[in-house]
């Protein structure tokens, strides 16, 4: 049986009939009960929610967001009997460097929406031309127009790796570098272990380090140590994780059924990791790319098959060794990265503490995500 290897174009057009559906789900939404006077301890407030799916069903524009989408080619091709849909954006330079881009959770190729100009094209954003970069952005399987995912076991870290790793090969690029936060932050490094020989570089920010129980944290820096009381408390806003690790069959039906539901759940996980100087998420995140990140999982129906990576990925906690390739780590507010285990797990020669932003760095700074990422590769490409 030979394998198809094909790349073929790619047009996001959901369906008017979809649109109208979804705005008379949210028309038609059961609100629940609310405590007075507890704020954002019980969750997200339900009047927050009911608020942003006014604006979702009333004054959001979809096709304006469709359109900005669409106006980055977009391809799809299929590895091993899964779709994989991906943005392909060339760069006008001709000795641009290959960069692949990897969202997380809950993410989409939205979150980079406001960094693929800089980063492709900037001599057009007042940069210099030899920080040229020619991006490649998938959707991770299980999510979005990649999925669902069709068996078991498709939705690991290490599949994800190895997806696009073939991803970047049958591309005809060779040699390439990997930028990613959150799930991005797990997928690139592992690109960079099973493909050594073609990563030239790594760069993540949200870099999730958990250590083992028994870790010894004696002569770590202050900064460490607060990170790592931090990293204790963290199961008090994980909720989402353990339910998601264990049971994400069950929670699919709620969040596939109901927009309001699928707004909660999502704005939740914004408001717990986005800066943590700043309440409201859409204060954060700008509302209506926070909407149409919301609006892909809506429409795609894969809120479901994109929480599988909880269940069926091994890499989170796990002891991982160092591939050798060179590593940057941009650390935004309210990151819980542990510098001496990011150190133990990668070759990590660059360390950037920043002061503005938070894990959704892409989406809340990305200024500065774009600045950190041009600096660590400008000594990384072919001739410096």
């Amino acid at each position: 049986m030979t394998t198809d290897e094909s790349i073929r174009p790619f047009r996001i057009d959901v369906p008017q009939a979809d649109l109208d559906d979804l705005h008379e789900r949210l028309a038609r939404t059961r609100w629940p009960h609310e405590l007075p006077d507890v704020g954002w301890t019980y969750g997200v407030p339900t009047d927050y929610v009911r608020e942003l799916a006014e604006h979702w069903r009333t004054g959001y524009d979809w096709r304006k967001q469709e359109a900005r989408l669409n106006a980055y080619p977009q391809h799809v091709t299929d590895v091993d009997g899964q779709p994989v849909h991906f943005l392909h954006v060339r760069s006008p330079e001709p000795d641009a460097l290959p960069l692949v881009l990897v969202h997380g959770w809950p993410g989409s190729v939205v979150e980079f929406l406001d960094v693929i100009g800089p980063l492709s094209d900037p001599r057009a954003h007042g940069g210099d031309p030899t920080d040229a970069f020619h991006l490649v952005i998938p959707s991770l399987p299980g999510f979005a127009f990649s999925g669902p995912t069709p068996a078991a076991g498709k939705g690991s870290t290490d599949r994800y790796a190895e997806v696009v790793a073939e991803l970047m090969r049958r591309l005809g690029y060779d040699r390439y570098g990997t930028q990613g936060g959150d799930v991005g932050s797990v997928v690139g490094p592992q690109v960079g272990r099973i493909a050594t020989e073609h990563v030239v570089g790594v760069h993540v920010n949200a870099l999730m380090t958990l250590p083992g129980w028994d870790v010894d944290s004696s002569g770590w820096s202050e900064g460490d140590q607060a990170r790592l009381a931090g990293l204790g408390g963290w199961e008090a806003h994980g909720g989402y994780a353990a339910i998601q690790s264990t049971r994400p069959q069950t929670l699919a039906p709620a969040l596939t059924d109901s927009p309001a539901g699928l707004l909660a759940w999502l704005v939740d996980v914004f408001a717990t990791y986005t800066n943590p100087g700043i309440e409201r998420p859409d204060d954060a995140v700008d509302r209506d790319a926070l909407l149409t990140d919301v609006s892909v999982y809506w429409f795609t129906g894969t809120i479901g098959s994109s929480a599988r990576l909880y269940r069926e990925s091994e890499s989170w906690g796990a002891e991982l060794t160092s591939s050798g390739v060179p590593t940057a780590v941009a650390l935004f507010p309210g990151d819980l990265t542990l510098r001496p285990i990011a150190e133990q797990q990668n070759h990590v020669v660059r360390w950037t503490e920043l002061d503005r932003g938070g894990h959704f760095a892409a989406m809340e700074a990305p200024d500065l995500l774009v600045d950190d990422v041009r600096a660590f590769f400008r000594d990384l490409r072919p001739g410096s």
